[in-house]
């Protein structure tokens, strides 16, 4: 056969096996397009991230109940065991703020196994509060840094592992994780601090046990965010403060939803499990620890308990983002670094970017940060009312009351959060938040501050009034901004 012949046989070669288009980001120096490789995830792929943001949470909460038992025990006044309190306040800020954004340019693994470790050298250094005070307030603040670096950190690399579904689930997923170590890590301290042996030093061993083998499971998640290269010292901290700084179209609904609802998620949980139980202690005598653990686990019980109301509050604007994330598949290689399949234009929808569905469901979104408000109202009014009567009772009735509220605003703000930031801006607005959520929690220091000036009822009566003030904020917010658009 002659040889001119053969020349079309190149042409019956074997077609090309389909390949996954990687995502793409920018340089942060050059700005010019770097592809990622593709990220496969599986579906369980979140559970190790969840477990090391339960361990940071039992470690933060676990010292709660036990204030009183630092109070009898180690001879420290109200202000000094809520300074600790403060300590804890202070770890947090440095965590939340700038563990997010390293972690968008230098990938969410090596930053969560950090915190990790942090929390569980925080224990081991709390196992020597009874030598001082100096350990206790060196353990918090790494306590409060651990936290931090879960809560923005955490949250954001678990909202980027539940690819295919909506956006409410990734947050409650954070948020239950997170809810659930703070009540059971307060649980378990307060019955061993209570009736277990060696009570300034147990709670925390429990804590180093539970926390030692997940740095190691972390190493096994996929890496959702890569390391970027990086440019000068000046150039990384401009672009750390860029991933701060809200979006511009965002800006007017924070500053009437967000902040003002924040401060209210951890000043509730102070109330109700800060200072409550030293308001009413007295009544009950011996049982006061276990008195005090009862209500933080109930606060926090109750608001893992209501979280799918703040689902079903904001189900009207997954619903109608869905539809117009459907006709978004421009958008599907822009998700925080991960190789979308076709189910990333819904995704994406779901978590708010389409503005057609946000729209069509402001009404229902703009419901839940108002509820979670009226709720923290009522248990303001309610702790002020006890401040007065005493009741050990009531108080418990509060602490169920500041619990919901609690539960629908966290959920709520994350989800206003996941709206408003684009992929790599993601952990640091994430950070933000929960700055200003943990504001709060300096609540009980500065009530214990004003107390030699002022009396509980009358300082927890102004509380419920700015309670109201938020309200009215929040409700105004609501009516005359809509739900952001993520960045794209």
């Amino acid at each position: 056969m002659p040889e001119t012949q053969r020349m079309p046989e190149p042409r019956q070669a074997a077609p090309k096996p389909a390949v996954t288009p990687s995502p793409v980001t920018l340089n942060p120096v050059t700005l010019n397009p770097v592809a990622l490789s593709p990220v496969v995830l599986s579906p369980g792929a979140w559970r190790a991230v969840a477990a090391a943001m339960f361990a940071c949470g039992w470690g933060g909460n676990q010292f709660t109940p036990l204030l009183l038992m630092y109070r009898r025990l180690g001879g420290y006044s109200a202000l000094s065991v809520d300074a600790f309190l403060g300590a804890y306040v202070v770890g947090l800020v440095p965590g939340l703020l700038l563990a997010g954004p390293v972690s968008d340019r230098r990938g969410r693994r090596p930053v969560l196994v950090a915190g990790t470790v942090a929390s569980a050298l925080a224990s081991l250094v709390l196992c020597f509060g009874g030598q001082g005070a100096w350990p206790i307030y060196a353990g918090r603040l790494i306590t409060g840094f651990a936290v931090g670096i879960a809560m923005s950190v955490g949250s954001s690399w678990v909202k980027e592992l539940s690819r295919g579904t909506d956006g409410g689930l990734a947050a409650r997923r954070a948020a239950l994780c997170q809810t659930a170590g703070f009540g059971l890590g307060a649980g378990v301290a307060g019955v061993l601090a209570q009736w277990g042996p060696w009570p300034m030093v147990s709670p925390y061993a429990v804590h180093l046990l539970l926390t030692a083998a997940i740095p190691v499971l972390l190493l096994r998640v996929p890496e959702t965010r890569p390391a970027r290269a990086g440019g000068s010292v000046r150039e990384l901290l401009g672009a750390l403060a860029d991933d701060l700084r809200v979006p511009a179209p965002a800006r007017r609904r924070f500053r009437l939803v967000v902040l003002p609802m924040a401060p209210w998620v951890f000043g509730a949980a102070g109330l109700a499990y800060a200072v409550t139980p030293q308001l009413v202690g007295f009544r009950v005598g011996d049982w006061g620890l276990a008195y005090a653990t009862g209500l933080t686990v109930l606060t926090l019980g109750t608001g893992a308990a209501v979280q799918p109301v703040a689902r079903w509050l904001h189900s009207g604007e997954r619903n109608g983002a869905a539809k117009s994330g459907e006709n978004a598949p421009a958008l599907r290689h822009t998700d925080v670094g991960v190789a979308m399949s076709g189910e990333a234009g819904a995704e994406i929808g779901a978590v708010g970017i389409g503005a057609a569905g946000d729209r069509a469901a402001g009404a229902r979104t703009g419901r839940a940060p108002v509820v979670a408000m009226a709720v923290m109202l009522l248990g303001a009014a309610l702790c002020a009312a006890n401040a007065v009567l005493l009741s050990p009772w009531l108080a418990a009735v509060t602490a169920a009351a500041l619990g919901a509220g609690y539960g629908i605003a966290v959920v709520s703000g994350l989800l206003e959060i996941q709206r408003m930031a684009g992929p790599d801006d993601l952990a640091g607005l994430t950070g933000v938040y929960y700055m200003l959520a943990y504001a709060g929690f300096l609540l009980p220091t500065v009530l214990a501050g004003l107390s030699s000036w002022l009396s509980y009822p009358v300082m927890l009566a102004a509380v419920a009034a700015a309670a109201l003030v938020c309200l009215g904020l929040v409700v105004t917010g609501a009516r005359v901004t809509e739900p952001a658009a993520a960045a794209r």
